[in-house]
């Protein structure tokens, strides 16, 4: 027989249960508690939150390197279109969620992070309905940033064509919390051996990775981006995108498969990793095998902008 407990031992219980990862995180806020906690062992969400068990919500996700907040108006803005596409409005400011994220941050006392925010429909109970919940909930949490090997950008990754199809383009557009196409996506890469999944839409172009935006250098030259209409428009590339746009030649359009492996760079492009050079698509060579200098220099431009534009936390 499982024992019925009250209050206080429950709670005692699921404080002993062990948290796996517990140390990589550094601190995290919920908007109904409305203080910062840097113990892992209280980070919990309400069953009854339809973030849980509906994903209704949306999230951001965004890094700090020496010290320095990446990105923080962008991904904001983004989020405000993506939780204005679902009907959903925060439980305070956005310019309220902007400084909370800034004191999660350092609050955490690190100088490198990962730092999400997860705004959802709310508690309220285990039905479908929008309306159960009475207002909306806001999670706020800091922990380590996994940033790929130096290596990764020396020799070169490997990406292939998954299984799993593109997204319908209303629900690619919209950072949600579903992201079950995409966990599915990194665990067939996964099973497979290689190191990034792309996929692809019905008509057999280009959409995006798994968490990130896809690009080639064409063999004319060109900076070849997929449209945004079965992919998530990506801050780190859009903002790449201006960075580099006075040194090469940029269309956006779709990519076939053959273009890929006929491109001079097929380059990955997304928060943490900025630019990811891919030497290997479906087995097979990329040019010459080596990461090309237009992936190095969108790198290049956005470390320097980070370091130039980031917030100091």
């Amino acid at each position: 027989m499982v024992k019925v407990a009250d209050k206080q031992e429950y709670l005692d219980a699921m404080l002993a249960v062990e948290r796996p990862n517990a140390s990589k995180i550094h601190a995290f806020y919920e908007h109904r508690v409305g203080m910062i906690c840097k113990d892992p062992g209280v980070m919990l969400m309400p069953w009854d939150d339809h973030l849980v068990h509906r994903g209704d919500g949306v999230f951001e996700a965004m890094k700090f390197v020496d010290g320095m907040l990446y990105q923080l108006e962008p991904h904001i803005e983004r989020m405000k279109r993506s939780s204005a596409s679902i009907f959903l409005e925060p439980p305070c400011s956005w310019d309220e969620i902007h400084e909370l994220v800034l004191e999660v941050c350092r609050a955490g006392g690190q100088k490198k992070g990962m730092v999400r925010i997860f705004l959802g429909r709310g508690p309220g109970g285990f039905g479908i309905y929008p309306s159960e919940c009475p207002e909306t909930s806001l999670y706020i949490v800091a922990g380590d940033l996994h940033t790929p090997a130096e290596s990764v950008y020396e020799k070169g990754a490997t990406a292939f064509k998954t299984s799993i199809p593109a997204k319908q383009s209303y629900l690619a557009t919209i950072k949600s919390i579903d992201y079950l196409p995409n966990v599915l996506m990194k665990r067939e890469a996964e099973e497979k051996g290689y190191d990034y999944p792309f996929c692809f839409d019905e008509n057999e172009f280009l959409a995006e990775g798994a968490t990130e935006n896809v690009c080639i250098v064409n063999e004319q030259g060109k900076l070849i981006i997929p449209e945004f209409t079965n992919a998530l428009a990506g801050t780190t590339l859009l903002r790449a995108v201006d960075l580099i746009k006075n040194d090469i030649s940029i269309v956006f359009r779709g990519i076939t498969k053959e273009e890929i492996l006929l491109a001079r760079e097929v380059i990955i492009v997304g928060t943490t990793g900025d630019a990811i050079p891919v030497v290997r698509f479906n087995g097979k060579p990329i040019y010459d095998v080596t990461p090309g200098p237009i992936a190095k220099r969108i790198r290049e431009l956005l470390i320097a902008d980070r370091m130039e534009n980031g917030i100091q936390l």
